[in-house]
């Protein structure tokens, strides 16, 4: 879910929006493609052909649903003439009150790192692919290629820390046409790829209730596992009332959203549902977790470079896009209540650049925590399923839904109340479910690794 094309049309504050329905789709098109799909071909061998693209289905219409709700709350009261909310928690503050604000801010909060620990995952994951992938190439398919993923997640939290002291990162405009040129790069050579593979053998593979070979506790986990890669493959919500912030008016922002929003999860659901079922039909049962660094794919290894590569690229920018929100929130706090510190109020200028000391030393401790945790839980499929479970029910449904109900001034026990409180509840078990495989995975993958050993 890479949110990183939007940043350079997002500003706080006033500012002019010129952007139209179209320019919203291709935002949300991009912030919904990224590195979730790399895990769409795995998620539709675990439930079949039959439950598989039902459930690309279900959360599209879930995500479509709610994020029609959501674009009417940019807005407040009224959603075409009222005050704007340039955030999405500034919508939550609007309709909910500061309670929910507090915890809307800890749901997002928590997504925003989780994310950041799956980014320094997938991107070592490359790096090491790529390595593999030369040393298949030289020395045969079967040659004992293994490297450790260590090494590359310290690289990756290195250049992470060096870009980190650049002030306001996320707003360099060359940001966003590198996260757009590459997401859409590995993504299509992904799809090309299984395309290839399925023209080569000619066949459809797979079953119609997905993989049967493992054991039926380890198979009822890789489902629920399944539903949280979905998950995070959908979920966009958290910044859809900010691209909504780039849209001119008239015509009213909400209505432009919609079509927007509309178009862009179209696009999206035909292009998963194209690459979760062509990665299936052309692997079958055995389709890998990641689809560029399971090895599904040995030849054109230079592709398999270039795809892996995208992603590295992708990700490096998309980290800082990630970490600037939470940098800013944690540098407000401190000095907020410690006004007086001389240690958090001094810098240097260095020419035309800043330096504070300060920010040196919190941010390396912040990024060193990360890498930490990503050495610690080195496991794709599980980290991503985990991040798409917990961040799915709050931000993309509970909060939606309750705005909604705050706006339409939808009362308890009314016929439409238990309607949206039954979604809602069915939404939750979903991510609770998801939640589960995850932990029961990443348990799993801690039993028959040591740590900080990658599974490579």
């Amino acid at each position: 879910m890479e949110k990183s094309v939007i940043v350079n049309d997002i500003e706080h504050g006033d500012h002019e929006r010129q952007g139209t329905v179209w320019t919203a789709t291709a935002h949300i098109v991009a912030a919904l493609i990224g590195s979730g799909v790399l895990a769409l071909a795995w998620s539709v061998a675990q439930l079949g052909w039959i439950v598989g693209p039902l459930v690309l289905l279900f959360f599209s219409a879930v995500t479509y649903y709610t994020s029609v709700l959501l674009a009417n709350c940019y807005r407040f009261p009224d959603p075409i003439t009222g005050t704007i909310n340039r955030a999405y928690i500034d919508a939550v503050r609007s309709y909910l009150g500061p309670k929910q604000v507090f915890l809307c801010g800890c749901a997002q909060y928590v997504n925003l790192w989780g994310t950041l620990v799956g980014y320094t995952i997938t991107a070592s994951t490359s790096m090491m692919a790529v390595k593999r992938a030369n040393c298949f190439h030289r020395n045969g398919h079967g040659a004992r290629c293994l490297v450790s993923g260590n090494m590359y997640m310290v690289v990756f939290g290195l250049f992470e820390l060096v870009l980190s002291q650049f002030p306001s990162l996320e707003n360099i405009t060359w940001l966003s046409v590198v996260a757009v040129t590459t997401s859409f790069g590995y993504s299509f050579i992904g799809l090309g790829l299984c395309v290839g593979k399925w023209i080569s053998h000619g066949e459809f593979r797979g079953t119609l209730g997905g993989t049967g070979n493992a054991a039926a506790s380890e198979k009822g986990f890789n489902v629920l596992l399944a539903l949280g890669n979905i998950a995070f493959a959908y979920t966009f919500a958290d910044v859809l009332i900010e691209i909504q912030d780039t849209l001119k008016s008239p015509p009213a922002e909400n209505k432009s959203m919609k079509k927007a929003t509309r178009n862009g999860i179209g696009l999206t659901t035909v292009f998963y549902l194209s690459l979760g079922c062509i990665g299936y039909a052309a692997f079958g049962n055995d389709a890998p977790g990641n689809i560029l660094t399971g090895f599904g794919f040995y030849e054109p290894y230079w592709l398999v470079d270039l795809a892996n590569v995208c992603v590295i690229v992708h990700l490096i920018g998309a980290y800082q896009v990630y970490a600037q929100p939470i940098f800013a929130r944690f540098e407000i706090f401190l000095a907020f209540y410690c006004p007086d510190n001389k240690f958090l109020q001094k810098s240097y200028s260095i020419g035309s650049l800043s330096f504070t000391p300060s920010k040196l030393v919190l941010r390396t401790i912040f990024i060193m925590f990360t890498t930490l945790v990503a050495m610690l839980f080195p496991f794709f499929n599980a980290v991503l399923g985990l991040i798409g479970a917990v961040g799915f029910w709050p931000l993309a449904v509970y909060f939606p839904l309750g705005m909604h109900m705050a706006q339409e001034k939808i009362r308890r026990g009314d016929r439409k109340w238990f309607v949206l409180q039954g979604l809602s509840f069915l939404c939750l078990l979903v991510s609770i479910a998801a939640s589960v495989g995850s932990v029961a995975d990443i348990v799993h993958n801690l039993k028959a690794a040591a740590p900080f050993k990658t599974p490579y």
